[in-house]
């Protein structure tokens, strides 16, 4: 029996999967959610998957009832005869906790790489993790897809006379350093101090900041205090206009209410994560196109390098 390509979605990626399912040109195969009364979900396949080469696609950003279904599908898709278990998750939550920032804390990425192997994924494909490193918490094949695929187009088609490219963070310079290569620009790179988690207590900048068109790229936002913080500083010292680009558009807590109020241009980011709600300054790139074309890569045992353009 020749080995079909079936797609899935859990109930927080839905809209996406749709997107991802349209471009690679098959609907979305058919599973039921179940909740019971206190909260208890269950995931079931409403079609025959023998055989067959499962990709479950899945964000799992919080709450932690999005990475059990995930958890849950994966291994309902083994229990029904699957061939493969692709867990496709353009999100990965628990990404930050990749190591022991102090004493006595989990390592949440690594127990999350754990809990879907032995749920069953042969395969994990994603989107810019927080740190590459955590490829290696995996024991499976980890297709890491990058956004700068569809960001750098968007960034070469404003035209900005004066760019140059930013990291909101020291732990941003790579990727900022990668854009500015490749776009031939300068770089600059923030420096912040926190006393706790998002909240961050004095920042200033190393690079020219003034007339520039600046764009900071980071992999995601969150409460979005660094890159509000950020760009209106950068606009104080001087520069013509500031964006952001950042892959993962959590926006949790005030972030919505931050980004308004902010200097920032536009916020550009992938649809990884639903919008809680519209904004005139957020600006949504889809990454379906891109999961569609490595998803069929995969199955074909072709080469994905082809889709990164750095």
């Amino acid at each position: 029996m020749e080995t079909q390509v079936r797609l899935f979605s859990g109930s927080a990626s839905n809209v996406l999967a749709e997107k991802i399912a349209k471009a690679y040109g098959q609907p979305l195969g058919k599973v039921q959610h179940y909740k019971f009364s206190d909260g208890e979900i269950q995931a079931s396949y409403e079609e025959s998957i023998r055989g067959q080469s499962v990709f479950v696609i899945q964000s799992t950003m919080p709450p932690a009832e999005n990475l059990m279904e995930m958890l849950l599908m994966i291994d309902a898709a083994k229990r029904a005869s699957a061939k493969q278990i692709i867990a496709v998750l353009p999100y990965f939550g628990y990404a930050r906790q990749d190591r022991k920032d102090q004493p006595r804390v989990a390592i949440g990425a690594k127990l999350v790489a754990d809990m879907l192997a032995v749920a069953g994924a042969t395969r994990v494909m994603t989107m810019d993790l927080h740190a590459d490193q955590i490829q290696g918490f995996f024991n499976v094949p980890v297709d890491h897809l990058y956004a700068s695929t569809i960001f750098l187009p968007y960034i070469q088609n404003l035209h900005l006379p004066n760019l140059c490219i930013a990291a909101p963070d020291m732990g941003g310079s790579k990727r900022a350093n990668a854009y500015a290569k490749h776009l031939k620009c300068d770089i600059v790179i923030c420096y912040k101090q926190r006393t706790k988690a998002n909240v961050v207590d004095h920042m200033t900048a190393i690079g020219e900041i003034e007339g520039k068109d600046i764009i900071l790229m980071d992999d995601m936002v969150d409460t979005g205090g660094t890159l509000c913080k950020a760009a209106d500083m950068m606009m104080e010292r001087g520069a013509n206009s500031v964006r952001a680009m950042c892959t993962h558009g959590i926006l949790s807590g005030k972030a919505y209410e931050n980004i308004e109020k902010s200097k920032l241009t536009e916020l550009i980011v992938t649809d990884t994560v639903p919008l809680r709600q519209q904004s005139d300054k957020i600006k949504v790139i889809s990454v379906a196109d891109l999961f569609a074309k490595v998803i069929g890569s995969v199955h074909n045992y072709e080469s994905i390098s082809s889709n990164f353009i750095i």
